[in-house]
């Protein structure tokens, strides 16, 4: 038997990158896995259909997590597909990168309302469904920049930073529902966002990994996959890096 058959998740922003992966993940692990996005439904639809080729079940389902009444539609059309939830998977993101000096204030709000409030917004969703049942897993999908900060992102940053402080206040909120809230901190991802990247750049990033290479989105999901798991059980309010160690 799968660690995680019979689960329900919904993984935010699910239709490609890092979501994609996780999104895969659980669905090998057992899931029934709902692919949130916002825009692109190919890429969503093509999730769903891998999941599928796999032998697993999954939806895909449109909604803007920085919408407090998208991301209740979103938990809604999840219960009324799969009957529950137990898994929540806060990856959806965004970046507008500027140096302080020259970011806008549409730019702040964007990155913060989608990378920021739409695990709020999830949260707040989701948690009836999680109280009512004494059991729920919230993993949300930060960053090492939201540790130590990176010019050119001063809000990318804070939002990654706010996540931190959301994960711990809302773990000891939920905790005695046996409710369980934890944080991925990916560092250097290989994804099509850093392909892009000058070669320069990436050998800098480098030299700073004592593991020397880039992190893969499987190992992200691999990580969300445990703390989604009964071997994580007992971990909650927790921020667990997969960085090759960039962050030391």
């Amino acid at each position: 038997m799968r660690p995680l058959e019979g689960k329900v998740a919904i993984v935010t922003g699910g239709s490609r990158g890092i979501g994609r992966a996780i999104a895969l993940e659980l669905a090998r692990q057992g899931c029934k896995v709902a692919v949130n996005y916002r825009a692109n439904a190919a890429a969503a639809e093509e999730v769903v259909e891998r999941i599928a080729r796999e032998g697993g079940e999954a939806r895909a389902i449109c909604a803007d997590v920085s919408l407090m009444a998208e991301a209740e539609r979103l938990v809604e059309e999840t219960l009324s597909a799969f009957g529950t939830v137990d898994i929540l998977v806060n990856n959806a993101g965004i970046t507008r990168d500027a140096l302080l000096l020259r970011m806008s204030e549409a730019d702040w709000d964007a990155v913060l309302d989608t990378n920021l409030k739409g695990a709020f917004a999830c949260i707040k969703a989701v948690q009836r469904v999680f109280l009512k049942k004494r059991a729920g897993r919230i993993i949300n999908i930060g960053s090492v920049v939201g540790l130590a900060g990176n010019a050119g992102q001063a809000n990318y940053a804070a939002a990654k930073a706010g996540l931190v402080g959301l994960t711990k206040a809302v773990a000891k909120e939920l905790g005695a529902r046996n409710i369980t809230v934890n944080l991925v901190a990916p560092g250097f991802i290989q994804t099509e966002m850093t392909a892009k990247l000058a070669d320069e750049l990436v050998q800098q990033a480098l030299a700073r990994i004592p593991l020397g290479r880039l992190g893969r989105v499987e190992d992200v999901a691999a990580a969300v996959a445990f703390l989604a798991s009964d071997a994580a059980q007992y971990i909650t309010g927790q921020v667990l890096c997969v960085d090759g160690g960039l962050a030391l």
